[in-house]
């Protein structure tokens, strides 16, 4: 299996340290010489960023102290040749399209296999971009439906889009808070936003128009 280059500079941005963990090792097996910088969220990311010089950055979502946009925005102006992998657990059909028009250079999903992390982090560093099949394929069909794709859904923030899953998931308001770390009253507040931005009065109508936008 071909390494990745010497010395390579990645930083890994996750709040979960199991994660940073299991990346660390990874990149740890494919390249012993790699430099690698952890850190749990937004604002540290952006220090390092000013500080360091490097080559990847590997990135949750759902991190504190900021927004992926945000930190896809600052990367861009500060160290604009550096390679950005996001990584996280969102539906990569739904989502990788998404973060790659935001400027990131590949999606990976956190369900991947390892031969496919591997095959991820080589291609990122060795040519700056990676695209599963999955992705790939959920390009080509929004290519042959770009007038269907450009609907209500396109109108939706991250975070709403993000809702709308747990909600169509049938997970409770009081849960969703938990995971994500909000009020209740927030996750209702952007609810309603969403329901109101589809049109729709229902979660069954939300899970049916979720449905046929993944198609």
């Amino acid at each position: 299996m071909m390494g990745l280059k010497v010395n390579v500079r990645i930083i890994v941005a996750d709040d979960h340290s199991i994660v940073r963990m299991g990346l660390v090792q990874t990149i740890k097996r494919l390249q012993p010489d790699a430099i690698i910088s952890e850190v749990e969220d937004y604002k540290s990311l952006y220090k390092v960023i000013l500080k360091e010089e490097l080559d990847l950055a590997i990135m949750d979502v759902n991190m504190p102290n900021g927004s992926v946009q945000e930190a896809i925005d600052y990367i861009k102006i500060h160290q604009p040749e550096l390679k950005i992998l996001i990584f996280s657990s969102q539906d990569e059909e739904l989502y990788g399209i998404r973060y790659l028009k935001m400027g990131a250079g590949g999606y990976l999903s956190k369900q991947s296999s390892t031969e496919v992390i591997e095959t991820a982090l080589m291609t990122m560093i060795n040519k700056g971009r990676y695209v599963s099949d999955n992705v790939k394929e959920a390009m080509f069909l929004e290519s042959l439906t770009g007038a269907a794709k450009n609907s209500s859904f396109e109108t939706l923030s991250d975070r709403e889009l993000q809702i709308a899953n747990k909600l169509a998931e049938g997970l409770p308001i009081k849960e969703i808070s938990n995971q994500l770390n909000l009020h209740s009253s927030t996750i209702s507040t952007y609810k309603n936003r969403l329901f109101e931005k589809l049109k729709i009065r229902s979660v069954p109508e939300l899970v049916e128009i979720l449905r046929l936008y993944n198609q």
